[in-house]
């Protein structure tokens, strides 16, 4: 597989190679398909939970707004320290 890169993307690939973080540009690539896996999934869950919010709500199963973005905003959080 041939991947075309910006001369910006590039440059970025080079630098983490350089750097000695990664030791190939296929690492660097991979890490970064990893990354964006991992955000599709966050945020596939947090569209999911939305929907579930909505579906309470319309049965009138009604929560406290600012719990449920507190929550949210710890897990995002939490998520953000993995990476």
């Amino acid at each position: 597989m041939n991947v075309h890169l910006t001369p910006q993307l590039k440059e970025l690939v080079e630098d983490r190679v350089a750097s000695g973080l990664y030791s190939s540009a296929s690492e660097v690539v991979r890490a970064g398909l990893r990354l964006l896996e991992e955000e599709e999934r966050f945020r596939a869950e947090v569209r999911k939970r939305i929907a579930l919010g909505v579906a309470q709500a319309k049965a009138g199963e009604l929560v406290d707004g600012e719990d449920v973005f507190s929550k949210l905003e710890a897990e995002l959080d939490e998520a953000e320290k993995k990476r």
